[in-house]
């Protein structure tokens, strides 16, 4: 298990005399796909550097359905709010694929953040996003039909950026994962991707999907919400 910590966006700009010092510090482990990382509400403080691999942040529901956050690529950090305030994690964390993952203490974590201000700001910035990301999901869980909600999360895979003509996704998501993102069934999705398809904004192929007129995906979301597609999210 190769344990450096080069690859973490947050540590960007450390020597490598510092990075170093730090993976001395974490506690290092690998993980299969499809095992569990981190549990819901459990009681680990630990920030978590993903070095190699695929996760998924997830929430269950009592009958076992699966509400989807976000995939976390190599490279990421996690778990820093747990770190912050003590109290037990947000939502539960599985692999992917085969995984590396570093674990700092919190208290290890808050001193890296006392002597690095540059991190810090990026810790507050990354909260901030998320911050933000929640409000949007909420906005459009209270305005848009779920065929919208279909179009605006293809948005979010694709980056976003209505300026560009076209995009590809891949690898091209499961059908599953965006319905347990917006919150309804994969029936649903496999119905609305039909039509898309048939109106010629996407094409999915075995490894991608691609977004063929971005333009039109955005502006078929801002009609509903009142925007105009420069004014993504």
């Amino acid at each position: 298990m190769k344990q450096s910590l080069a690859n973490i966006e947050l540590l960007e700009g450390l020597s490598a005399v510092d990075l170093e010092a730090l993976a001395k510090r974490c506690r290092w482990r690998s993980y299969h796909g499809d095992e569990m990382v981190l549990a819901h509400l459990d009681a680990g403080t630990d920030v978590l550097f993903l070095t190699a691999g695929r996760l998924r942040v997830s929430l269950y529901s009592s009958s076992g359905k699966e509400v989807s956050f976000e995939d976390i690529d190599a490279g990421k950090h996690f778990g820093e709010m747990a770190a912050i305030d003590g109290r037990g994690r947000s939502a539960s964390v599985f692999a992917l694929e085969p995984c590396t993952i570093a674990f700092l203490s919190s208290r290890n974590f808050m001193d890296l953040l006392g002597q690095h201000f540059v991190i810090a700001q990026r810790v507050m910035t990354v909260l901030c996003r998320l911050v933000r990301r929640l409000d949007e999901r909420v906005f459009e869980f209270s305005t848009l039909t779920v065929s919208n909600r279909i179009h605006a999360e293809l948005l979010r895979l694709a980056g976003g950026n209505t300026e560009k003509q076209t995009a590809t996704v891949s690898p091209a998501p499961r059908h599953a994962d965006i319905a347990s993102r917006v919150s309804t069934h994969r029936e649903a999705v496999t119905r609305e991707m039909n039509v898309l398809a048939r109106s010629g904004i996407i094409r999915k192929e075995r490894a991608a999907l691609h977004i063929l007129d971005l333009p039109r995906l955005a502006q078929m979301v801002h009609d509903v919400l009142g925007l105009q597609p420069d004014e993504i999210p």
